[in-house]
Protein backbone atom coordinates (compact mmCIF):
# COMPACT_ATOMS: atom_id res chain seq x y z
CA UNK A 1 0.00 0.00 0.00
CA UNK A 2 1.52 3.28 -1.48
CA UNK A 3 1.94 6.04 1.32
CA UNK A 4 -0.14 9.18 1.64
CA UNK A 5 1.59 12.17 -0.54
CA UNK A 6 2.17 14.28 2.32
CA UNK A 7 4.58 11.48 3.81
CA UNK A 8 6.41 10.58 0.69
CA UNK A 9 7.02 14.39 0.00
CA UNK A 10 8.41 14.53 3.98
CA UNK A 11 12.36 15.93 2.98
CA UNK A 12 14.86 13.63 4.59
CA UNK A 13 17.61 16.46 4.78
CA UNK A 14 17.29 20.22 5.93
CA UNK A 15 18.67 21.23 2.59
CA UNK A 16 15.00 19.69 1.60
CA UNK A 17 13.00 21.28 3.78
CA UNK A 18 10.76 23.63 3.02
CA UNK A 19 10.38 27.57 5.15
CA UNK A 20 11.17 28.25 9.00
CA UNK A 21 14.60 29.61 7.78
CA UNK A 22 15.34 30.60 11.51
CA UNK A 23 14.33 27.30 12.88
CA UNK A 24 16.18 25.37 9.89
CA UNK A 25 19.32 27.56 10.93
CA UNK A 26 19.08 26.63 14.99
CA UNK A 27 19.01 23.03 14.13
CA UNK A 28 21.72 22.88 11.37
CA UNK A 29 23.99 24.13 14.20
CA UNK A 30 23.04 21.97 17.33
CA UNK A 31 23.30 19.30 14.78
CA UNK A 32 26.56 20.01 13.80
CA UNK A 33 27.71 20.42 17.27
CA UNK A 34 25.58 17.58 18.41
CA UNK A 35 27.84 15.44 15.89
CA UNK A 36 31.56 16.69 17.93
CA UNK A 37 30.51 15.94 21.10
CA UNK A 38 27.92 13.96 21.10
CA UNK A 39 25.26 16.14 23.06
CA UNK A 40 21.98 17.43 21.40
CA UNK A 41 19.15 18.85 23.55
CA UNK A 42 15.65 17.96 24.03
CA UNK A 43 13.86 20.23 21.94
CA UNK A 44 9.88 21.26 22.02
CA UNK A 45 8.66 22.34 18.94
CA UNK A 46 5.57 24.66 18.93
CA UNK A 47 3.71 25.52 15.66
CA UNK A 48 0.76 25.06 13.87
CA UNK A 49 -0.12 22.07 11.87
CA UNK A 50 1.14 20.96 9.08
CA UNK A 51 4.46 23.36 9.25
CA UNK A 52 7.34 20.76 9.72
CA UNK A 53 7.50 19.66 13.35
CA UNK A 54 7.36 15.75 12.66
CA UNK A 55 9.69 16.17 9.93
CA UNK A 56 11.84 18.44 12.21
CA UNK A 57 12.37 15.49 14.42
CA UNK A 58 13.15 12.35 11.90
CA UNK A 59 15.57 14.56 10.13
CA UNK A 60 17.60 15.10 13.32
CA UNK A 61 17.24 11.63 14.00
CA UNK A 62 18.51 10.49 10.52
CA UNK A 63 21.67 13.19 10.99
CA UNK A 64 22.65 11.91 14.37
CA UNK A 65 22.27 8.08 13.73
CA UNK A 66 20.11 7.66 17.12
CA UNK A 67 16.93 4.89 17.57
CA UNK A 68 14.30 6.68 17.05
CA UNK A 69 11.36 6.17 18.69
CA UNK A 70 7.71 8.07 17.55
CA UNK A 71 4.69 8.09 19.73
CA UNK A 72 1.39 10.25 19.65
CA UNK A 73 0.39 11.25 23.28
CA UNK A 74 -3.39 10.65 22.45
CA UNK A 75 -2.39 6.89 22.80
CA UNK A 76 0.78 6.76 24.26
CA UNK A 77 1.28 6.18 27.96
CA UNK A 78 4.78 6.30 29.72
CA UNK A 79 4.82 2.54 29.73
CA UNK A 80 4.75 2.56 25.82
CA UNK A 81 7.57 4.17 26.06
CA UNK A 82 9.58 2.50 28.57
CA UNK A 83 8.44 -1.02 26.70
CA UNK A 84 9.71 -0.04 23.76
CA UNK A 85 12.91 1.15 25.08
CA UNK A 86 13.53 -1.66 27.63
CA UNK A 87 16.27 -3.13 25.58
CA UNK A 88 18.68 -4.46 27.82
CA UNK A 89 22.50 -4.83 27.52
CA UNK A 90 24.89 -7.18 28.52
CA UNK A 91 25.21 -8.02 31.87
CA UNK A 92 22.87 -5.47 32.87
CA UNK A 93 20.06 -6.78 35.28
CA UNK A 94 16.99 -7.74 34.19
CA UNK A 95 14.98 -4.95 35.99
CA UNK A 96 17.27 -2.27 34.30
CA UNK A 97 16.40 -1.01 31.00
CA UNK A 98 17.73 1.54 28.77
CA UNK A 99 16.36 4.52 30.75
CA UNK A 100 19.09 3.39 33.06
CA UNK A 101 21.97 4.86 31.11
CA UNK A 102 22.24 7.93 33.15
CA UNK A 103 24.64 10.72 30.95
CA UNK A 104 25.11 8.01 28.25
CA UNK A 105 24.79 10.58 25.66
CA UNK A 106 26.31 8.60 22.85
CA UNK A 107 23.43 5.97 23.41
CA UNK A 108 20.53 7.85 24.15
CA UNK A 109 17.57 7.24 21.87
CA UNK A 110 15.57 9.64 20.33
CA UNK A 111 11.83 9.82 21.48
CA UNK A 112 9.45 11.60 19.48
CA UNK A 113 6.44 12.86 21.29
CA UNK A 114 3.62 14.03 19.16
CA UNK A 115 1.11 16.33 20.47
CA UNK A 116 2.88 16.42 23.74
CA UNK A 117 0.92 19.07 25.63
CA UNK A 118 -2.54 16.21 25.50
CA UNK A 119 -0.16 14.41 28.04
CA UNK A 120 -0.93 15.01 31.72
CA UNK A 121 1.05 16.74 34.45
CA UNK A 122 1.58 12.83 35.96
CA UNK A 123 2.35 11.60 32.81
CA UNK A 124 5.03 14.54 31.74
CA UNK A 125 6.60 13.91 35.95
CA UNK A 126 7.14 10.59 34.86
CA UNK A 127 9.43 11.12 31.63
CA UNK A 128 11.09 13.98 33.67
CA UNK A 129 13.63 11.71 34.99
CA UNK A 130 15.12 10.10 32.22
CA UNK A 131 15.34 13.43 30.19
CA UNK A 132 17.06 14.95 33.26
CA UNK A 133 19.71 12.64 32.84
CA UNK A 134 19.78 12.13 29.82
CA UNK A 135 18.99 9.06 29.15
CA UNK A 136 17.14 10.26 26.40
CA UNK A 137 16.70 12.87 24.18
CA UNK A 138 13.43 14.23 24.00
CA UNK A 139 11.94 16.02 20.87
CA UNK A 140 7.65 16.69 21.44
CA UNK A 141 5.66 18.47 19.13
CA UNK A 142 2.63 20.60 20.76
CA UNK A 143 -0.05 23.05 18.87
CA UNK A 144 -0.52 24.65 22.31
CA UNK A 145 2.10 27.21 24.17
CA UNK A 146 3.96 25.01 25.97
CA UNK A 147 3.77 27.72 28.50
CA UNK A 148 0.63 26.57 29.83
CA UNK A 149 0.59 22.87 28.14
CA UNK A 150 4.07 21.68 29.43
CA UNK A 151 5.29 21.35 33.02
CA UNK A 152 7.50 23.95 34.16
CA UNK A 153 9.97 21.45 35.35
CA UNK A 154 9.89 19.15 32.26
CA UNK A 155 9.73 22.89 29.72
CA UNK A 156 13.14 23.93 31.92
CA UNK A 157 15.26 21.15 30.56
CA UNK A 158 14.24 21.42 26.83
CA UNK A 159 14.77 23.86 24.48
CA UNK A 160 11.51 25.48 22.65
CA UNK A 161 11.63 25.88 19.04
CA UNK A 162 8.96 28.17 17.66
CA UNK A 163 7.57 27.10 14.35
CA UNK A 164 5.57 29.42 12.07
CA UNK A 165 2.46 28.58 9.04
CA UNK A 166 4.07 28.39 5.92
CA UNK A 167 3.34 31.72 3.87
CA UNK A 168 2.05 31.67 0.45
CA UNK A 169 5.24 31.42 -1.24
CA UNK A 170 6.42 28.24 0.91
CA UNK A 171 3.08 26.50 0.23
CA UNK A 172 3.65 27.23 -3.48
CA UNK A 173 7.50 25.18 -2.97
CA UNK A 174 5.26 22.47 -1.44
CA UNK A 175 2.72 22.45 -4.30
CA UNK A 176 5.16 22.30 -7.23
CA UNK A 177 6.87 19.52 -5.06
CA UNK A 178 4.11 17.82 -4.92
CA UNK A 179 2.27 18.23 -8.67
CA UNK A 180 5.73 16.86 -10.04
CA UNK A 181 5.88 13.80 -8.14
CA UNK A 182 1.76 13.31 -9.05
CA UNK A 183 2.88 14.79 -12.91
CA UNK A 184 0.49 17.04 -12.99
CA UNK A 185 0.12 20.84 -13.70
CA UNK A 186 -1.96 23.30 -12.37
CA UNK A 187 -3.29 26.47 -13.56
CA UNK A 188 -2.80 30.20 -12.05
CA UNK A 189 -6.37 30.56 -10.34
CA UNK A 190 -6.46 27.16 -9.02
CA UNK A 191 -2.61 27.38 -7.68
CA UNK A 192 -4.25 30.70 -5.59
CA UNK A 193 -7.20 28.92 -4.78
CA UNK A 194 -4.93 25.95 -3.07
CA UNK A 195 -2.30 27.96 -0.92
CA UNK A 196 -4.76 30.19 0.54
CA UNK A 197 -7.67 27.57 0.92
CA UNK A 198 -4.89 25.08 3.23
CA UNK A 199 -4.45 28.33 5.45
CA UNK A 200 -0.73 27.48 6.00
CA UNK A 201 -1.00 23.95 6.41
CA UNK A 202 1.78 22.02 4.16
CA UNK A 203 -0.19 18.95 5.21
CA UNK A 204 -3.70 19.67 3.78
CA UNK A 205 -2.03 21.05 0.54
CA UNK A 206 -0.71 17.77 -0.12
CA UNK A 207 -3.83 15.81 0.86
CA UNK A 208 -6.22 18.44 -1.68
CA UNK A 209 -3.87 17.70 -4.48
CA UNK A 210 -3.92 14.14 -3.67
CA UNK A 211 -7.73 13.44 -3.63
CA UNK A 212 -8.20 16.01 -6.67
CA UNK A 213 -5.86 13.67 -8.48
CA UNK A 214 -7.87 10.33 -7.70
CA UNK A 215 -10.92 12.19 -8.31
CA UNK A 216 -9.95 12.72 -11.69
CA UNK A 217 -7.29 12.10 -15.02
CA UNK A 218 -7.13 15.25 -15.98
CA UNK A 219 -3.57 16.41 -16.48
CA UNK A 220 -4.27 19.99 -15.32
CA UNK A 221 -5.81 21.06 -12.08
CA UNK A 222 -8.51 23.68 -12.18
CA UNK A 223 -10.79 25.46 -9.36
CA UNK A 224 -13.65 22.73 -9.78
CA UNK A 225 -10.91 20.22 -9.01
CA UNK A 226 -9.86 21.25 -6.20
CA UNK A 227 -13.31 22.18 -4.54
CA UNK A 228 -14.86 19.00 -4.92
CA UNK A 229 -11.42 17.75 -3.05
CA UNK A 230 -11.47 20.38 -0.41
CA UNK A 231 -15.20 20.11 0.26
CA UNK A 232 -14.31 23.36 2.07
CA UNK A 233 -11.82 25.73 2.46
CA UNK A 234 -9.99 24.95 5.68
CA UNK A 235 -10.07 27.38 8.11
CA UNK A 236 -6.92 27.13 10.58
CA UNK A 237 -9.12 27.01 14.18
CA UNK A 238 -9.16 25.12 17.18
CA UNK A 239 -11.91 26.05 19.48
CA UNK A 240 -10.16 24.96 22.47
CA UNK A 241 -6.71 25.90 21.97
CA UNK A 242 -4.09 28.99 21.44
CA UNK A 243 -5.85 30.22 18.32
CA UNK A 244 -9.04 30.39 19.84
CA UNK A 245 -7.64 32.89 22.42
CA UNK A 246 -5.86 34.73 19.23
CA UNK A 247 -9.02 35.10 17.45
CA UNK A 248 -11.38 36.21 19.95
CA UNK A 249 -8.76 38.83 21.08
CA UNK A 250 -7.65 40.02 17.76
CA UNK A 251 -11.89 40.60 17.46
CA UNK A 252 -11.81 42.26 20.59
CA UNK A 253 -8.92 44.50 19.92
CA UNK A 254 -10.24 45.47 16.55
CA UNK A 255 -13.42 46.60 18.46
CA UNK A 256 -11.12 48.53 21.17
CA UNK A 257 -9.68 50.51 18.25
CA UNK A 258 -12.41 51.45 16.31
CA UNK A 259 -11.76 49.16 13.33
CA UNK A 260 -15.06 47.85 11.84
CA UNK A 261 -13.86 46.36 8.78
CA UNK A 262 -10.78 44.40 10.63
CA UNK A 263 -13.86 43.87 13.75
CA UNK A 264 -16.19 41.50 10.56
CA UNK A 265 -13.33 39.97 9.62
CA UNK A 266 -11.93 38.56 12.64
CA UNK A 267 -15.96 37.61 13.71
CA UNK A 268 -16.07 35.88 10.19
CA UNK A 269 -13.27 33.82 11.01
CA UNK A 270 -14.60 33.01 14.47
CA UNK A 271 -18.38 32.04 12.85
CA UNK A 272 -17.21 30.52 9.90
CA UNK A 273 -15.05 27.77 11.55
CA UNK A 274 -17.69 26.95 13.69
CA UNK A 275 -17.15 28.86 17.01
CA UNK A 276 -20.26 28.78 19.89
CA UNK A 277 -21.97 32.19 18.52
CA UNK A 278 -23.35 33.12 22.16
CA UNK A 279 -19.62 32.64 23.35
CA UNK A 280 -18.89 35.61 20.89
CA UNK A 281 -21.93 37.68 22.06
CA UNK A 282 -20.78 37.38 26.07
CA UNK A 283 -17.69 38.76 24.89
CA UNK A 284 -19.33 41.40 22.53
CA UNK A 285 -21.34 42.66 25.92
CA UNK A 286 -18.07 42.65 28.04
CA UNK A 287 -16.82 45.12 25.10
CA UNK A 288 -19.71 47.24 25.71
CA UNK A 289 -19.10 47.58 29.24
CA UNK A 290 -15.16 47.75 29.38
CA UNK A 291 -14.48 49.93 26.44
CA UNK A 292 -17.50 51.96 25.68
CA UNK A 293 -19.55 52.16 29.12
CA UNK A 294 -20.83 55.32 29.42
CA UNK A 295 -19.41 57.02 26.65
CA UNK A 296 -22.54 55.40 25.11
CA UNK A 297 -24.42 53.64 27.80
CA UNK A 298 -26.97 52.37 24.66
CA UNK A 299 -24.32 49.59 23.48
CA UNK A 300 -24.69 47.38 26.33
CA UNK A 301 -28.23 47.42 25.22
CA UNK A 302 -27.81 46.43 21.77
CA UNK A 303 -25.08 43.93 23.10
CA UNK A 304 -27.38 41.77 25.23
CA UNK A 305 -30.30 41.90 22.71
CA UNK A 306 -27.75 40.75 20.20
CA UNK A 307 -27.10 37.64 22.94
CA UNK A 308 -30.82 37.32 23.18
CA UNK A 309 -31.43 37.20 19.27
CA UNK A 310 -28.59 34.54 18.69
CA UNK A 311 -29.86 32.13 21.30
CA UNK A 312 -33.30 32.46 19.99
CA UNK A 313 -32.21 31.59 16.18
CA UNK A 314 -28.65 30.53 15.82
CA UNK A 315 -26.46 29.83 13.00
CA UNK A 316 -26.46 30.88 10.43
CA UNK A 317 -28.85 33.26 10.58
CA UNK A 318 -27.79 35.29 13.91
CA UNK A 319 -24.55 35.59 11.94
CA UNK A 320 -25.94 38.96 11.07
CA UNK A 321 -27.19 39.98 14.70
CA UNK A 322 -23.42 39.71 15.35
CA UNK A 323 -21.89 41.64 12.60
CA UNK A 324 -24.52 44.32 13.33
CA UNK A 325 -23.65 44.14 17.31
CA UNK A 326 -19.64 44.15 16.36
CA UNK A 327 -19.80 47.05 14.16
CA UNK A 328 -21.85 49.01 16.40
CA UNK A 329 -19.36 48.33 19.38
CA UNK A 330 -16.27 49.14 16.93
CA UNK A 331 -17.95 52.86 15.43
CA UNK A 332 -19.11 53.62 18.81
CA UNK A 333 -16.95 56.29 21.29
CA UNK A 334 -14.89 54.57 23.24
CA UNK A 335 -14.36 55.16 27.31
CA UNK A 336 -12.54 52.93 29.71
CA UNK A 337 -12.93 55.27 32.64
CA UNK A 338 -15.11 52.68 34.17
CA UNK A 339 -13.03 49.93 33.62
CA UNK A 340 -10.27 51.89 35.35
CA UNK A 341 -12.25 52.68 38.42
CA UNK A 342 -13.83 49.62 39.37
CA UNK A 343 -9.76 48.36 39.27
CA UNK A 344 -9.01 51.39 41.84
CA UNK A 345 -11.87 50.26 43.94
CA UNK A 346 -11.45 46.51 43.76
CA UNK A 347 -7.66 47.47 44.89
CA UNK A 348 -8.82 49.28 47.52
CA UNK A 349 -11.25 46.22 48.77
CA UNK A 350 -8.18 43.86 48.86
CA UNK A 351 -6.00 46.27 50.45
CA UNK A 352 -8.28 47.23 53.39
CA UNK A 353 -10.71 44.57 53.90
CA UNK A 354 -14.23 44.64 55.51
CA UNK A 355 -14.12 48.30 56.29
CA UNK A 356 -17.14 49.39 59.06
CA UNK A 357 -20.11 51.07 57.15
CA UNK A 358 -20.46 54.27 57.94
CA UNK A 359 -23.17 54.64 60.40
CA UNK A 360 -25.76 57.01 58.97
CA UNK A 361 -26.27 54.95 55.70
CA UNK A 362 -26.52 51.48 57.76
CA UNK A 363 -29.85 49.68 57.88
CA UNK A 364 -32.15 49.68 60.95
CA UNK A 365 -34.55 47.54 60.71
CA UNK A 366 -34.69 46.73 64.84
CA UNK A 367 -35.33 49.67 67.87
CA UNK A 368 -31.64 47.68 69.27
CA UNK A 369 -30.19 48.97 65.44
CA UNK A 370 -31.76 52.63 65.82
CA UNK A 371 -30.37 53.23 69.52
CA UNK A 372 -26.87 52.08 68.37
CA UNK A 373 -27.22 54.97 65.87
CA UNK A 374 -27.60 53.01 62.66
CA UNK A 375 -29.59 55.13 60.21
CA UNK A 376 -29.04 58.33 62.18
CA UNK A 377 -28.78 61.79 60.73
CA UNK A 378 -28.84 59.94 57.11
CA UNK A 379 -30.10 62.69 54.41
CA UNK A 380 -32.57 61.05 52.45
CA UNK A 381 -31.16 63.10 49.06
CA UNK A 382 -32.22 62.81 45.67
CA UNK A 383 -30.90 64.92 42.95
CA UNK A 384 -32.43 64.83 39.55
CA UNK A 385 -29.30 65.69 37.71
CA UNK A 386 -27.06 63.08 39.58
CA UNK A 387 -24.61 65.66 41.64
CA UNK A 388 -23.81 64.61 44.72
CA UNK A 389 -24.51 67.03 47.53
CA UNK A 390 -21.89 68.15 49.32
CA UNK A 391 -20.34 67.48 52.70
CA UNK A 392 -22.53 63.78 53.02
CA UNK A 393 -19.67 60.97 53.22
CA UNK A 394 -20.66 57.55 51.77
CA UNK A 395 -17.33 55.80 52.47
CA UNK A 396 -15.71 54.16 55.00
CA UNK A 397 -13.46 57.09 57.09
CA UNK A 398 -10.20 55.49 55.86
CA UNK A 399 -11.07 55.88 51.85
CA UNK A 400 -13.16 59.44 52.53
CA UNK A 401 -11.68 61.41 50.01
CA UNK A 402 -11.33 58.73 47.25
CA UNK A 403 -11.75 59.73 43.54
CA UNK A 404 -12.58 56.68 41.13
CA UNK A 405 -14.20 58.07 38.66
Amino acid sequence: MSAPLAERMRPGQLSGFVGQAKVVGLVSTLLDRGKRSGFFPSLIFWGPPGCGKTTLARIIASELGRSFHEFSAVNASIKDIEAVLGVRKAGRPASQTLFDDAGDEAAAPIIFLDEIHRWNKAQQDALLPHVEKGAVILLGATTENPSFSVIHALLSRCRVVTLHQLSEEELGVVLDRGLESLGRTIDEEARLFAVRSSAGDGRVLLNVLEIAANLSDAPEFHVPDLEEALQRRQLAFDKAGEEFYNTISALHKSVRGSDPNASLYWLARMLESGQDPLYIARRVIRMASEDIGLADPQALVVASAAHDACSKIGMPECALILAEAVVYMAKSPKSNRLYLAYGKAVKDVQEYGNLPVPLHIRNAPTALMKAEGYGKDYDYFHSPTGEKKEGIVYMPDELKDRSYI
